[in-house]
């Protein structure tokens, strides 16, 4: 898995939380054993889709790809997760992920 880190912009305004989320999350957190980068991935698309967090979620669901889960895969969890969060954020997490995919393809 390439290491994970927050956009500079934000370091402009929040310079402590972006260090915090730099040192914290993606060097402690995402790095730990007990789960695969790939299982954490999955675990973390699926949260951000129930808890309809669009500006994170295009972010993870591209580190998910990387990570090893398919198109199909995260196709799947959404659907899944659609009768347990909601329609319209299963709706919204697909399209997002639709989009991805199409800018993956053609890049």
């Amino acid at each position: 898995m390439p290491k994970q880190s927050v956009p500079r912009e934000p370091a402009e305004i929040a310079p402590k939380l972006v260090e915090i989320t730099d040192d914290v999350l993606f060097a402690d957190v995402w790095e730990r054993p007990g789960l695969s980068p790939r299982d954490r991935s999955l675990v973390t698309v699926s949260v951000l889709a129930a808890l309809y967090r669009g500006e994170q979620l295009g972010y993870h669901l591209a580190v998910a790809l990387d990570n090893g889960l398919s198109v199909e895969e995260l196709s799947e969890a959404i659907t899944h997760l659609a009768f347990y969060a909601g329609w319209p954020n299963a709706m919204s997490a697909v399209t997002r992920l639709k989009k991805i995919a199409d800018d993956r393809a053609t890049a």
